[in-house]
């Protein structure tokens, strides 16, 4: 799910609002009091072209040094009193980071280490509710593989024909559903009221909406962990699937530098910020 269009508070400046478009945002910014157009803002005119200095050849003993040019393929210089790029420029102008709500999004490797304390959480979770489960697959499961490894060594070729035990699938199901329902409890509730699991506050990072700072609620939490969640549904058919899509949720995140927005939080309109260092923060209010 994506935000709709309409005008919201610009993340990168609370104190004003920009048009969102549903995939980016358009046109110049607004005092965050005022009264925003129906629709979207108004086309800017094109830019004039830029006209290029001709520069006349120094004669010898003037005094004047040769103008400094940009070098060959390179960005130009910008800075204050510098003219705007021309039109059609071809070089990619670089952006600087969002910053929703004045706050600096978290970085992949804080990410990171939120998810590995939450995903150990997750593990002793299920070895102490789904243990038994784990365990009566595991003894209907190694036998069956061992069956299959003999009959290959014994003929060279796998028996695909060979029989899986009806008690194994109904337990792996029974397992994956219940490995669902945990990470659901541990996860969606904690991100709908605080933003944050056991591993974002360790990571001290926070989930927060695009357009202001209002808690997920359950609804949004819900959209954010889905994306992440439902595709352990496919272990039971096809494994490699959870790992691939688990992956691609991740390329998103290392692609998208200016917004660090992964799958599950484009689908759910959040970002993830990194929250300020409590020493830092008591050295300021004790200043």
């Amino acid at each position: 799910m994506t935000i709709s269009p309409g005008w919201y508070k610009d993340p990168a400046d609370p104190s004003t609002q920009r048009y969102w478009d549903g995939e980016g945002w358009l046109g110049a910014s607004l005092p965050a009091d005022a009264t925003p157009p129906d629709g979207p803002p108004a086309a800017p005119p094109p830019p004039p072209p830029v006209s290029q200095p001709v520069h006349k050849v120094d004669e010898p003993g003037n005094g004047s040094a040769p103008p400094v040019l940009p070098p060959a393929g390179g960005t130009p210089p910008a800075g204050p009193g510098m003219q705007p790029l021309p039109p059609g420029w071809p070089h990619p102008v670089p952006q600087p980071p969002v910053r929703p709500h004045g706050m600096p999004l978290a970085t992949p490797g804080a990410r990171l280490v939120a998810r590995i304390v939450d995903t150990i959480a997750l593990v002793l979770l299920n070895v102490v509710v789904n243990g038994w489960f784990i365990y009566l697959f595991l003894r209907e499961y190694i036998p069956f593989t061992q069956a299959i490894t003999d009959k290959w060594m014994e003929t060279g070729e796998l028996p695909l024909d060979m029989e899986r035990p009806a008690q194994m699938d109904a337990l792996l199901l029974v397992i994956i559903l219940i490995a669902l329902a945990l990470w659901f409890a541990y996860e969606v509730p904690a991100t709908a009221h605080t933003g944050q699991t056991l591993g974002k506050r360790l990571a001290r990072i926070k989930v927060v909406r695009a357009e202001n700072l209002d808690p997920l609620g359950v609804g949004r939490a819900w959209r954010r962990w889905s994306p992440l969640a439902m595709p352990l549904l496919l272990l039971s058919c096809c494994g490699p699937c959870f790992v691939i899509l688990q992956f691609v949720d991740v390329i998103f995140l290392l692609i998208d530098r200016r917004q660090r927005m992964a799958w599950h939080d484009r689908s759910a309109g959040t970002y993830v910020v990194r929250l300020p260092d409590p020493v830092r923060t008591d050295k300021r209010s004790a200043s």
